[in-house]
């Protein structure tokens, strides 16, 4: 299919895991794909393997917890590609596992300031540009962690989540009036490096998740990236505010 053709799509977070995948299959379906996020060497590796599928992408290092530098990437995608139609916002960050009384606070800042002010300030500059130029899509990366399961010792997570959850739905009512779609993928336990815990092999991951969720395995990361695009896609034309999971039955 090439239901992206001639659109740009912005995904930050994009060189690894899920972000790579969503940036890919982009790509795959004929877009134009600005990968965005701190290291240069994976954004790059992830326009590598893009072009080496016949597709087209840049790559933008960026902090989206500073919003001159999100104002900037904004303003970087539409120079190179010509504009903005698409933007995913995947970044985010891990930390402070433990009981909530002993986070240190540090790490509950940071994921804070990563999960939720990034994701704000992402949409902020995107949407600015979006509502001059005649709208587009926002799919935000949040989790099954949050707003639809809870699990302990990963409150700072878990919140940062649900903020993204209520945010979606929030930013969503706020701007379809501008001719602007916002909607949320809830990825559980995927086929990427975040969800393996410290010291584990992506065959204990397997093992272990037999028992942890119905399906019995983790979810592909080209299934969540299937659901980015769907959202993304003129298929989900009346979805607003949607925040689709996709878990493997976990939050069932």
């Amino acid at each position: 299919m090439n239901r992206f053709t001639g659109k740009t799509v912005l995904v930050t977070g994009a060189g690894s895991g899920l972000g790579r995948a969503i940036a890919l299959a982009f790509a795959a379906e004929g877009a134009s794909v600005v990968a965005a996020g701190r290291t240069a060497a994976s954004l790059d590796e992830t326009v590598r393997l893009i072009e080496a599928g016949g597709g087209t992408a840049g790559a933008v290092t960026v902090d989206v917890t500073d919003s001159g530098r999100v104002r900037d990437l904004v303003r970087e995608s539409v120079s190179r590609f010509g504009g903005l139609d698409i933007a995913v916002n995947n970044a985010g960050v891990f930390r402070g596992a433990g009981p909530v009384g002993e986070v240190r606070e540090e790490d509950w800042d940071a994921v804070l300031r990563t999960n939720v002010t990034g994701v704000w300030l992402a949409m902020k500059h995107e949407i600015a540009h979006m509502k001059e130029n005649g709208g587009g899509v926002i799919v935000n990366i949040s989790s099954n962690l949050g707003a639809h399961l809870r699990i302990p010792n990963a409150a700072a997570y878990i919140t940062s989540k649900a903020a993204v959850s209520a945010l979606t739905r929030a930013a969503a009512l706020d701007h379809i009036h501008q001719g602007i779609r916002i909607n949320a993928v809830s990825p559980g336990a995927s086929a990427a490096p975040m969800s393996l815990l410290p010291g584990e092999t992506e065959a204990q991951r397997a093992e272990r998740v037999k028992s942890e969720n119905p399906l019995g395995r983790v979810a592909e990361a080209e299934e969540v990236a299937a659901a980015v695009l769907y959202l993304a896609s003129p298929d989900a034309g009346a979805a607003v505010g949607t925040d689709l999971v996709v878990d493997s039955g976990a939050s069932a």
